[in-house]
């Protein structure tokens, strides 16, 4: 809960989302690696199937546009997708 109050922010939308470090990027970034990889929230280890993403639509606006992994790497299974899913859902809902 301290975690969340300190260093996130939640969207109209309801979600929580982890504030910027003042430049547009994630607070944690170095460079172009996470600094807290091994501890990161479920917000980044479900990234990029969270809820909010997970129709076609989106999914090209805001994943595929973005994140140049996508596309990238093994194939995920369906299984795989929703379990990650519901975790995020999970901690949108315990916060």
């Amino acid at each position: 809960m301290e975690f969340t109050k300190k260093f996130c922010i939640k969207s109209d939308e309801g979600f929580f989302h982890l504030k910027d470090g003042g430049d547009g990027n994630c607070g944690f970034l170095n460079g172009k690696r996470c600094g807290v990889y091994e501890a990161r929230p479920t917000q980044c280890r479900t990234w990029p199937f969270w809820p909010e993403v997970m129709n076609a639509r989106s999914w090209s606006k805001d994943v595929a546009s973005f994140c140049p992994g996508v596309g990238k790497g093994r194939v995920w299974k369906k299984e795989e997708i929703e379990e990650q899913v519901q975790l995020q859902l999970k901690a949108d809902k315990s916060i």
